[in-house]
């Protein structure tokens, strides 16, 4: 005799296996893939995130280091993961919104191939020029730069960098001319406008450039985040002068679209929970961020607004990283 039980679990057995997950999950280890090596920024947020989130989901989280391609390998093998929510990345704007506008063939779509699940903290870009720049601020830097008939020269990280699109996004609004000049890596272009090389640098703050501005090596003009930034008190935003402007740094964590919903809000209750720790939030200020937790919906918003806004200036200022 067929009872409504036999008949129930006869029918769950036929459900694929991210419906399945939804009455399930966790119940084995998920694996939080980091797009770059050990010991960087994002490992380490990864990393400081991995014991309360176990404890809270009730299954051990992996860190799985997979780095190359500026973050775009781990970032594709995520995308093209079962989307049961035991495979997540843990990402920034760099390959998770620059990287598949600068790179060809990345295998896949920021937008498309994702589901959001939360932030999980911003960071500033701090603006800074060498002590010889004539500026005490943004718009007398701006000022400054209208009156050299070649350009005011900066340096980044990189073509394709957040610094290099930022910068470029900056002259775009401020109506000036710059000159790209890349290094390879923050450190390098720190000391390429420490030492003089380059005039100015939109970048992430160190402990060298903290340094140097103390010593007056260089001047702190502005942060790039839309309101005043307590990780630089005191410190104006360039959108004081330049209203509207913001590039942040941001770091979340994202599932493979079609994870279920009721999967994505339980991970996002669990990262939310783990966020609110004040133990947690001053190890992100140590590592030069602060926690902020999101809605899924918020943070899909969040990159579906940028991919535009940097499209538009990888394609003005013709930005390949091939």
């Amino acid at each position: 005799m067929i009872t409504r039980r036999t008949l129930g679990v006869a029918m769950l057995g036929l459900l694929p296996g991210a419906a399945l997950a939804q009455t399930q999950c966790p119940d084995k280890p998920i694996r939080l893939v980091v797009p770059y090596a050990p010991g960087g920024t994002t490992d380490i947020m990864a990393r400081t995130l991995q014991e309360p989130l176990s404890k809270i989901l009730g299954q051990p989280v992996i860190v799985d280091n997979k780095a190359g391609a500026a973050g775009a390998i781990g970032t594709a093998q995520v995308a093209q993961a079962t989307p049961d929510g035991y495979t997540l990345v843990f990402g920034n704007n760099g390959p998770s919104a620059i990287v598949p506008l600068t790179q060809k063939e990345v295998g896949y779509d920021p937008i498309k191939n994702f589901a959001p699940v939360s932030l999980v903290s911003i960071a500033p870009l701090t603006l800074v020029v060498h002590s010889s720049v004539p500026a005490s601020n943004v718009k007398e830097l701006i000022e400054y730069a209208k009156t050299l008939p070649n350009g005011l020269d900066y340096g980044s990280a990189g073509a394709g960098s957040l610094g290099n699109l930022a910068s470029e996004l900056f002259g775009k609004e401020a109506g000036i001319k710059l000159v790209h000049v890349p290094y390879k890596g923050q450190g390098p272009s720190t000391m390429a406008v420490l030492n003089g090389e380059v005039k100015m640098l939109l970048t992430t703050s160190s402990d060298t450039q903290d340094a140097a501005v103390r010593a007056g090596k260089l001047r702190l003009l502005g942060v790039s985040t839309a309101k005043p930034s307590p990780l630089m008190p005191g410190a104006p935003t360039i959108g004081e002068s330049l209203p509207g402007y913001e590039a942040n740094v941001w770091f979340g964590i994202l599932a493979p679209a079609g994870t279920p919903t009721p999967v994505i809000a339980k991970l996002n209750a669990a990262i939310r929970e783990v966020l609110a720790d004040p133990e947690l939030q001053k190890k992100f200020v140590g590592y030069g961020c602060i926690a902020t937790a999101s809605t899924p919906q918020e943070f899909a918003a969040m990159i579906s607004a940028e991919v535009p806004k940097w499209k538009s200036v990888v394609e003005t200022a013709k930005i390949t990283t091939q």
